[in-house]
């Protein structure tokens, strides 16, 4: 009996310090955790008032650090193609029949025979939002980070990892992702305003380079709405260009400004050695946050349309100046395409001026002003039109998954007809038979293009068999002589101005010879 009563006590005593001893453990996480948030409070405070840059960096540094997050990630990536032993034997039972050079396997047979290559990839993110009842963070990083990962390592600032990450959404055309992950005790950056950006702006850049939790690097802003070429042609590039260091692992960490807010995601570098070699670049907080909210709600990202293809009025003023347009700024309608929001609302060589009552300045600030509104809101623009203002209203449609699927290839035709060899394109009367060729719909007016030289200057604005130009500077051509004629009043030098309809809708060509 004293031997149960002593094993019983012991026990008692075993529960009372262990439990204790898990008591203590949390109280301490409790106490760090609030020493934590008391810390960036503290930051935030002397920032709003911080007189000078002397202890500002410091202060950020507390302020935004406990948010910043490295991710690790696991992906499957198939292997290079490579010739499988025996060759012989494989050709022997599967002949080479569509002349590729190797053996015509059964689908997924190499597959099976060269299983996938797993890739590691290092990464940054940032808490941006916390749910505390349901206790889960959400991060924002870059799509190139964490898009298609199998496995994801998170770890905080505080140390702590975490396997329980998981891709809610992913944008490719943004280059951004978010994260959920069942956390507690974590303390969320602020969002900031990037349009109140400007050149000579100072901002922190905080990641993982190189896997190196943790780090902080300060620069300028040296540019804004910049286009680098990474996305691809239909990709949302507006990029803040900026002279902090960033380099690998920086991808996905947040740049942020002197307030300790986050204005940007650090996404690339352009470099020749694969290191930071002065310039960086980051998307701008507000495009961020309208894909973040947009992923986090639904799991893709629903983006207004005008269906035009436009251009920078600064990067062709020649072209702007021959529709009569006398400004420095604007963005210029190119192409309209059928059936879209924009067809028979905006025309070929419109120059936009103001989106909504605002300076529309450049292509890259337009698409994303548009992309962040939601289908069905009219956009009332100002363009010029001839030299002269007018105001357009669009409602704005939903921007399809694939754009470029409403581009079609043309067939080429030989055909014999009137010549302008000076830009090097043949044209020709349109005729059932051609209309039907080039499945030219409703248009029925207008010199269509039979063929084109290849080294010419037509060949280069573009131009191919199938086009109809339906107007030369401004004037409508009904006829194949009527576009031979317009075009011998018109000094190629100087530039010629063409309107030219299509399956993909009207757009405008701007001919110069250098």
């Amino acid at each position: 009996m004293k031997t149960w009563r002593r094993s019983f006590f012991t026990a008692i005593v075993l529960l009372v310090v262990l439990g204790g001893g898990y008591l203590f453990i949390e109280s301490g996480r409790d106490r760090r955790f609030a020493r934590a948030e008391a810390d960036v409070r503290d930051a935030r405070e002397k920032l709003a008032g911080e007189p000078s840059l002397i202890g500002v960096f410091k202060q950020v540094g507390k302020a935004v650090e406990p948010s910043v997050v490295q991710i690790n990630v696991k992906k499957t990536a198939k292997a290079p193609r490579r010739m499988l032993p025996d060759d012989d034997m494989l050709r022997r039972f599967f002949p080479d029949r569509d002349g590729d050079g190797e053996p015509d396997l059964p689908e997924g047979f190499r597959d099976r025979l060269e299983p996938p290559d797993t890739l590691q990839g290092t990464g940054s993110g940032v808490i941006i939002e916390f749910d505390k009842d349901a206790k889960k963070a959400y991060i924002i990083t870059n799509n190139h980070v964490a898009g298609g990962a199998e496995e994801m390592l998170i770890t905080l600032a505080d140390g702590r990892e975490v396997t329980s990450g998981k891709v809610i959404g992913a944008d490719p055309k943004s280059d951004l992702a978010v994260v959920r992950a069942d956390l507690d005790r974590v303390i969320p950056a602020k969002w900031g305003d990037s349009e109140t950006l400007e050149k000579g702006d100072w901002i922190l850049a905080f990641g993982s380079p190189f896997g190196y939790v943790g780090s902080m690097t300060h620069g300028i802003v040296s540019a804004l709405h910049r286009r680098a070429g990474l996305l691809g042609s239909m990709g949302y590039e507006n990029f803040i260009q900026v002279d902090a260091p960033i380099n690998p692992g920086n991808s996905g960490g947040p740049l942020v400004n002197l307030q300790g807010e986050v204005v940007g995601i650090n996404c690339a570098i352009a470099s020749r050695s694969g290191g930071f070699q002065g310039i960086g670049f980051a998307i701008p907080s507000n495009q961020a946050k309208f894909v973040y909210e947009q992923l986090k709600a639904k799991g893709k990202v629903i983006r207004g349309w005008l269906g035009v293809s436009i251009s920078d009025v600064s990067r062709d003023k020649a072209k702007a100046q021959s529709l009569g347009f006398k400004g420095e700024w604007g963005v210029l309608v190119e192409q309209t395409f059928p059936k879209t929001p924009a067809h028979e609302k905006l025309l070929p060589g419109d120059v936009i001026v103001e989106l909504d009552g605002k300076p529309a300045k450049t292509l890259e600030d337009l698409r994303d002003k548009i992309a962040r509104m939601a289908p069905g809101t009219d956009l009332k623009l100002k363009v010029v039109r001839e030299g002269k203002n007018v105001e357009v209203t669009v409602k704005l449609g939903e921007q399809p998954d694939d754009v470029m699927a409403l581009r079609t290839p043309l067939k080429t035709p030989a055909t014999k007809d009137a010549s302008t060899e000076a830009i090097g394109l043949r044209v020709s009367d349109i005729t059932p038979e051609l209309g039907e060729k080039f499945d030219l719909g409703d248009v029925r007016n207008g010199a269509v293009i039979t063929s084109v030289d290849r080294r010419s200057v037509a060949a280069e604005a573009g131009l191919r068999p199938g086009d109809v130009i339906t107007h030369v500077a401004g004037k409508p051509v009904k006829t194949a002589d009527a576009f031979v004629e317009a075009m011998k009043a018109q000094d190629l030098k100087k530039g010629i101005r063409l309107t030219v309809a299509g399956r993909d809708g009207s757009r405008l060509v701007f001919l110069r010879q250098e």
